[in-house]
């Protein structure tokens, strides 16, 4: 069925990143395309071949196979394939069939090249990295008004007496009201408005807020940036900017919301919940960290910094209240190390963090000691911890649990049994417990058990393959709609879970490339880029399961970036709904990438022997 250069311009024109071309580009790129009907199972190429350039989607389905003949993809209408292999060497690093009769469109590889080269929505959307990306500063004048906007503002009506609106701002402890009709913003009420034109003129309380307030006050969009509020507040004179959305009121920025934010940084949180006397002193400096992750995020920070700053608040809580315990408890009987495990052990918190940590104790530790003097302990900082937002581990492992609060002697006994016996519960544990990172005590308990354990470790060939097929339970949302599987049921239905099929697969392949090549690093990213440099992992394959991690974990950010600045809690929980195809297409290409890495894992590949 031969298609007209009409139709499949007008279909370019629903495709990202053709729908942001010229229409005369798009005109002229039409006619390079060329139109292949094939049937069910026609081989569109094989791994290993020479492409015949990129593939569109145009009516169909085709199934993508890794190179160990795993199925990673079935991509349907306006999803594109074949550009990895394009965009190295032109050899194809999958295979592709058809799952049925369908239409293809085929950009030939010099004209892809050349669309890449001359236009830039093509050679972004094909720039499956995120190495590019630079970093801003977390500067406040080049940061989106709705990233640190006051949400709801209070407001009144205009026929409210003077005297109530001075009481309300009094009860609220505001500057100002925003006065509306309707929701759309008629007028705003300062506290200057009440000292210089009700009581400097003597006026009766029950004068009604129309008669004094500023009547169609300047207002700026969401979309404006710091320092457009800065000029205007400098250039009007005024301390109080309303944000104003298609007619309606949904925020307002004042000058101390400006100092607010300004203070707002890693290193402000982390001062001064070092100096914290109480853990409720320390909630109050901690909830003001989804706010820090809206900024980081809103200012172009990548996600191992945002993290990475994010976690050294935590490990700052974490050795504060081990100081205020001491304090409480006297000194240590004999040495001890707190180490935190999970996201905190890797340096990797986001919004939505609760704790896992574990107690080592010096072997010259009596039982009355552990279940007395570090039980006491353990329950102090485990307890500050839930109070300031790191939330009890649902799985207990907290150094509250005896068997998480033991001595050097009996950890070493426990993951040489781990190692010996690999049944389920071993390997989880294993897992966690690879994962660790000291944060207060005396270091030297850690750094012979670490280094002996991996060294074990990595010898054994059995728990290494055991080890393997437990990192292999969580595997990316891969599936017919668009490529992505969303949950099925419940709570989260239609929804994707970026932790557990976003991240955590990437986390476990990377723990698996530091056990093969015994690497200290515990950070994923850190990790993994220590697979690549001790040949664990290939160039290639590093550079790609890079870029995928570097794609997945931002996108989780910014959607939870996203959910704070809506006023909502955070989750990793994110509907593909709510991103647009070109997100959607790098999103299940970063998958793709995963599977692929995971599919060698699988298949025996780079496992120790």
């Amino acid at each position: 069925m031969p298609l007209t250069n009409d139709q499949i311009t007008r279909f370019l024109r629903a495709v990202h990143p053709y729908d942001a071309l010229p229409p005369e580009t798009l005109l002229t790129l039409a006619d390079d395309f060329e139109v292949w009907e094939v049937e069910k199972e026609f081989s569109v190429y094989d791994l290993g071949e020479k492409l015949a350039g990129l593939f569109i989607v145009y009516e169909g389905v085709i199934e993508v196979r890794d190179e160990n003949d795993v199925v990673v993809s079935h991509l349907g209408l306006r999803n594109s394939f074949g550009e990895r292999g394009l965009l190295r060497d032109g050899i194809a690093v999958t295979s592709a069939r058809a799952e049925e009769h369908a239409l293809l469109l085929v950009l030939p590889p010099a004209k892809f090249r050349a669309l890449i080269a001359d236009h830039d929505p093509a050679r972004r959307f094909f720039d499956r990295s995120r190495g590019a990306r630079k970093a801003k500063t977390n500067d406040l004048a080049t940061s989106r008004v709705d990233s640190f906007m006051a949400r709801n503002p209070i407001t009144v009506a205009s026929t409210v007496p003077v005297g109530e609106a001075a009481r309300l701002m009094r009860e609220k402890s505001i500057s100002s009201l925003c006065i509306t009709e309707n929701n759309a913003l008629s007028g705003i009420l300062t506290s200057g408005d009440l000292v210089g034109k009700v009581l400097a003129q003597a006026r009766p309380l029950t004068t009604p807020v129309s008669e004094v307030m500023t009547s169609a006050p300047i207002s700026l969009p969401p979309t404006a940036i710091g320092s457009d509020v800065l000029h205007v507040m400098m250039e009007r004179g005024i301390g109080h900017v309303p944000i104003v959305e298609a007619g309606k009121l949904i925020g307002i920025v004042t000058q101390t919301d400006l100092t607010r934010i300004q203070a707002i940084s890693s290193a402000e949180l982390v001062a001064e919940v070092a100096n914290a006397a109480t853990a409720d002193d320390m909630a109050k400096v901690t909830a003001r960290i989804p706010q820090l992750l809206v900024q980081l995020v809103a200012g172009g920070n990548r996600h191992e910094i945002v993290t990475r700053l994010i976690t050294d608040i935590a490990d700052t809580a974490t050795r504060r209240l081990l100081a205020l315990a001491e304090d409480t408890y006297g000194p240590p009987p004999v040495p001890y190390l707190w180490l935190a495990c999970g996201s905190q052990g890797r340096q990797e918190q986001t919004g939505v963090s609760d704790q896992d940590n574990c107690l080592i104790l010096d072997d010259a530790v009596t039982d009355d000691m552990r279940t007395g003097y570090f039980a006491k302990l353990a329950k102090f900082v485990s307890d500050g911890l839930d109070v300031i937002g790191y939330f009890y581990c649902p799985g207990d492992m907290m150094a509250t649990n005896p068997r998480w609060r033991q001595p050097l002697s009996v950890w070493r006994s426990y993951f040489a049994g781990w190692i010996a016996t690999p049944d389920p519960e071993a390997q989880m544990l294993a897992s966690v417990m690879f994962d660790l990172r000291p944060i207060g005590g005396t270091v030297d308990l850690f750094a012979d058990l670490q280094s002996d354990t991996l060294k074990v470790a990595a010898k054994n060939s059995i728990f290494v393959a055991h080890m393997t097929g437990n990192s292999l339970g969580h595997q990316p949302p891969l599936g017919l709609l668009r490529g992505l599987a969303t949950i099925r049921s419940g709570e989260h239905k239609n929804q994707l879970d970026l932790k557990h099929n976003g991240v955590v697969p990437i986390v476990d392949l990377a723990r698996l490339y530091a056990l093969q090549g015994q690497l200290s690093e515990v950070n994923t990213r850190a990790r993994l880029t220590a697979a690549q440099s001790a040949k664990v992992l290939s160039e290639t394959g590093a550079a790609d399961l890079l870029d995928a991690y570097d794609l997945i974990a931002e996108t989780r950010l910014e959607h939870q970036a996203r959910q704070i600045m809506a006023g909502g809690k955070p989750d990793n929980f994110l509907s593909p709904a709510a991103l647009s195809d070109f997100e959607r297409s790098h999103l299940r290409d970063a998958f793709v990438v995963v599977k692929s890495l995971q599919s060698a894992i699988g298949h025996g590949k780079g496992l120790l022997s």
